[in-house]
């Protein structure tokens, strides 16, 4: 079995493009709808190696979430990526502040994303 992937997005669409290039590569795959379900299976699963996440969600957007599961210092360590429609450079940089690793604009490329994933993972 191979490294816990937590995938937050509210399209259910991009949840599984996303879960079947990760899959494929050997990840399983955890799916969250918006970032309270995404802060909640962190806390659910401690062995989530990376989350990847949407910016623009309801509840708790992406920056809100990544910032929820910063505070806490267990996930001090935890990679988050960012894949989202947005480009700002005022969001890239409030993602990074937040605790963000890296960014990735929709549509992804599936190979780009997984060896995206697998060098932040290794």
């Amino acid at each position: 079995m191979g490294k816990q992937i937590l995938v937050v997005d509210d399209s259910a669409a991009i949840r599984q493009q996303v879960g079947l290039a990760l899959a494929q590569a050997g990840f399983e795959i955890i799916e969250a709808a918006d970032g309270n379900e995404g802060v909640s299976a962190v806390d659910q699963h401690p062995s989530i190696a990376m989350v990847i996440s949407d910016v623009n969600m309801p509840n708790m957007n992406g920056l809100e979430m990544v910032s929820a599961i910063k505070k806490k210092p267990a996930n001090k360590a935890l990679p988050i990526l960012m894949l989202t429609t947005e480009g700002q450079p005022s969001l890239i940089k409030q993602a990074k502040a937040a605790g963000a690793v890296g960014w990735i604009v929709k549509p992804f490329n599936a190979g780009q994303l997984v060896a995206t994933v697998q060098k932040l993972t290794a």
